[in-house]
């Protein structure tokens, strides 16, 4: 069969090269053919608007009005949020906003203060 590595995200065994990459088309998780199988994949860098690295505990400002899904509430331009966690999943933020509360944030539309 083949004697590519299994994906280290969902273990399938259906990967495929390509290029110097390696693909699985279970969950679309590319890797590179020299990293072997090594389990560094879990070290996702989470970067701003900007382009700056963010880390737990960070102050960051919303650069935009976010509508609160199922509220009428919105989140405004320059709203500081304190303290962060970063998450897995496609709103890689979860913090607490003042007068809002508990919210999940994209990374995508603040900026690191």
């Amino acid at each position: 069969m083949s004697a590519l590595p299994p994906c280290p995200k969902c273990n399938s065994e259906f990967t495929y090269e390509d290029g110097a990459l390696l693909i699985c088309p279970e969950c679309a998780h590319e890797w590179s053919a020299e990293a072997g199988s090594d389990a560094s994949g879990d070290d996702k860098v989470i970067k701003d608007s900007v382009g700056n690295v963010l880390q737990d505990g960070d102050t960051i400002t919303v650069i935009k009005d976010l509508k609160v899904k199922g509220s009428s509430l919105v989140v405004k331009v320059g709203t500081k949020v304190k303290n962060i966690r970063l998450v897995d999943g496609d709103h890689d933020i979860d913090c607490k906003i003042d007068g809002i509360g508990a919210m999940k944030l994209k990374s995508e539309f603040v900026r690191k203060v």
